[in-house]
């Protein structure tokens, strides 16, 4: 460690200087008031690392760490503070950040923060595969990870147990990448007209150590995307469809995982490439819309059901894309107002079930206004996206009325600039005013 705090000290950034330090981190005291000022001065000082770090002033955050070693180095004897964990996360946030930092220094530090904590060694290796792979050095972090794999000391505890299964994991999915990179130099040599059964070796190794080790971390229950997508990419490589769709239907539906709405697009986008029923699509669409009714695939999911013979579905189409609307990552989606502008026109012009549309908007009439349709949203659309402007104009009509401000504004503007579609629009919400007014409620 002395030899980490002079290369931190020296070598990184100049001598150490703290005048901000209050006085009694350098009075004299007797053994009693030692400790205790000691234990104060060690929070006051974590407390200016803290700072330090979050105002991004890393020269001066390694000062103050420095200083905390330091610190800890001379009281070591009168009592042990545990502050190994501290020193390794502070210093590796340091290490990240510092402009004169590099990678060499990094990996010193980290290597010496290994022998600090029995307990802590895998979570420090994997800390240190993942800045190794931050910083393009895929074999060192693989053998890094490797070097993880193989190590022991005394009995593994349960905690220690789901750390080595996430090392496993991560060396699997570098295992992934190669055989991802070999498939595709594979794939180049046939196209060619090329063979070469060396490289077909190595993908099939890969594939098996890969596989082996990412089927076992998505038994335990967690968010495990990244894996699940692997896994089940090098299953349906090699044509193991129904293991591939067990994966994903487990991932989606286990009540023992969190819920995860990304296991639902896997499962949905999995179930439509392999041709899945239209019904399966639907249910898997379904629950996805329970858990995020602003998910981009809701539109998709409208069109799906609104080609749909059977009432309740087209019913829930239309719910579905009030929903998705009611959020603003989708406030400006022209696909999104295209499709419940297409449904409410054809509703109005058949005269039917225009209940269901109040029954939407009837919950939204007190805030849609002013969230969609204020005359400043009008004027901005109208500028930046006129076939956004039409879809909305032609809702705003429909839900608010002629003199809804929307409506009047992009109407005006339209007839204006002699747009055919504009006027045709205004025309369609003049004669069926009296419908609009029964579905507005004004």
């Amino acid at each position: 460690m002395d030899g980490l705090v002079a290369e931190v000290g020296s070598a990184l950034l100049p001598a150490l200087h703290l005048p901000c330090l209050p006085q009694h981190f350098y009075r004299a005291a007797s053994s009693h008031e030692h400790k205790l000022s000691f234990k104060k001065s060690k929070e006051v000082c974590l407390s200016y690392i803290q700072d330090a770090i979050l105002q991004k002033q890393w020269k001066r955050a390694a000062e103050f760490l420095t200083f905390y070693i330091e610190s800890i180095e001379k009281d070591y004897s009168i009592e042990y503070m545990g502050p190994s964990e501290i020193i390794w996360r502070v210093g590796t946030e340091i290490l990240c950040n510092h402009s004169h930092g590099s990678i060499g220094e990094f990996n010193s530090f980290i290597e010496q923060m290994k022998t600090l904590g029995v307990k802590r060694y895998l979570k420090v290796c994997l800390e240190h595969a993942f800045h190794l792979l931050c910083n393009g050095l895929i074999d060192e972090a693989y053998q890094n990870l490797s070097l993880a794999e193989s190590w022991r000391f005394g009995e593994q505890t349960t905690a220690q147990d789901k750390e080595m299964k996430l090392v496993q994991a991560y060396r699997g999915l570098l295992d992934y990448y190669s055989w991802s990179k070999q498939k595709n130099t594979l794939l180049e040599y046939e196209k060619e007209g090329f063979e070469d059964s060396s490289v077909e070796r190595e993908m099939h190794s890969c594939f098996r150590k890969a596989a082996m080790s990412l089927k076992e971390i998505i038994k335990i229950p967690g968010v495990w995307d990244l894996f699940v997508k692997s896994y089940v990419d090098l299953l349906e490589f090699y044509g193991d469809h129904q293991e591939a769709r067990e994966v994903l239907s487990e991932y989606a539906y286990n009540s023992k995982f969190p819920t995860n709405p990304n296991a639902h697009v896997y499962f949905y986008q999995f179930l439509k490439r392999h041709g899945a029923s239209k019904k399966s699509l639907v249910s898997a669409l379904k629950i996805l819309h329970d858990i995020v009714p602003s998910h981009e695939l809701m539109i998709d999911f409208n069109i799906m059901l609104q080609k749909s013979k059977k009432r309740k579905k087209r019913r829930l189409g239309l719910e579905v894309i009030f929903a998705a609307l009611d959020y603003a990552g989708t406030k400006e989606n022209v696909k999104a107002w295209s499709c419940l502008a297409r449904q409410v026109k054809q509703i109005v012009i058949s005269e039917k079930h225009l209940d269901w549309i109040k029954e939407e908007w009837n919950s939204r009439k007190d805030w849609w206004p002013a969230f969609h349709f204020s005359r400043y949203l009008a004027k901005r659309n109208w500028q930046e996206n006129e076939s956004l402007t039409y879809e909305k104009a032609l809702v705003a009509g429909v839900l608010l009325g002629k003199d809804c401000k929307y409506f009047k504004y992009v109407s005006h503007q339209g007839c204006k600039a002699q747009v055919k579609r504009f006027r045709t629009l205004k025309k369609f919400v003049n004669r069926h005013g009296p419908i609009c007014l029964r579905i507005s409620g004004l």
